[in-house]
């Protein structure tokens, strides 16, 4: 059977997250539904990283195994015009190998977060970004970022009703710069790693956040992290700023 790797881009917030649920409107479920439209088939689709509610995502990928060898561009635009009007769409579909699997064979994760940094809320993109009205040092938030760098345990920043088997995670990247749109500044954290623990990211940013406004300092969020206590994190950041931007996968991996 033909395998197709598919790079998807979906606005969260209409959705429930990503993973296909009996009742509620999920980007996988819309998927295979589209996919069941086009060729009568009921197939699971297999992704990169599974986001939560009102996450979005620019270059999530996925795979799928078809049972007739499609054409990579009508396979694209036969699931966009069965996806309409949901705000999800297929940027490309390619053939690869048997051996290509979206989420185990990824060496790298990608995300980016960002913060709407003004005391008026925002008017054109409140359901991508977080709003937060008082001054953030961006400086200071990223000077305490580089401390969670490196292998650890991230407890401190892990969801109560994570599955992961170990806490143990390796951080590659988390920067925070500040970004100049007009009258106001935008906070953009970016992320990478092999994978994430569940609300890793949103734990992490919102734990900056509170260095960014002195609340923590520099030093603090390193004990944070180190304390292995969920407790002694800020709050999570909402899901609505976050956008899976990316993944890696080695070049033995990538397609046929």
């Amino acid at each position: 059977m033909p395998r197709y790797k598919l790079v998807i881009e979906y606005d969260g917030a209409p959705f429930c997250g990503w993973q296909r649920q009996a009742e509620d409107v999920t980007v996988q479920g819309a998927i295979e539904d589209a996919v069941k439209r086009f060729t009568g088939e009921d197939l699971r689709l297999t992704c990169a990283g599974r986001t939560d509610a009102g996450v979005h995502a620019i270059h999530q990928v996925a795979h799928l195994d078809l049972s007739k060898d499609w054409r990579t561009d009508t396979v694209r635009d036969a699931l966009n015009a069965h996806l309409r009007p949901l705000p999800v769409a297929i940027v490309s579909a390619e053939r690869v190998g048997a051996g290509f699997d979206a989420r185990h064979s990824a060496i790298r994760r990608h995300y980016r977060y960002r913060i709407f940094n003004r005391r008026s809320p925002p008017a054109l993109t409140r359901d991508h970004v977080w709003h937060v009205p008082w001054p953030l040092d961006a400086e200071v938030m990223h000077r305490a970022a580089q401390g969670l760098l490196g292998r650890h345990d991230f407890t401190a920043f892990r969801a109560a009703e994570c599955q992961a088997n170990s806490p143990i995670r390796t951080l590659e990247q988390l920067d925070v710069a500040t970004v100049t749109m007009g009258l106001f500044e935008e906070i953009v954290i970016s992320t990478s790693a092999r994978s994430f623990l569940h609300h890793q990211v949103r734990a992490m940013v919102g734990t900056l956040m509170m260095a960014g406004c002195g609340r923590f300092g520099i030093a603090e969020v390193a004990d944070i992290l180190a304390s292995r206590d969920r407790a002694r994190c800020g709050p999570m950041a909402p899901a609505k700023g976050l956008t899976f931007v990316g993944v890696d996968y080695g070049p033995d991996r990538e397609s046929t």
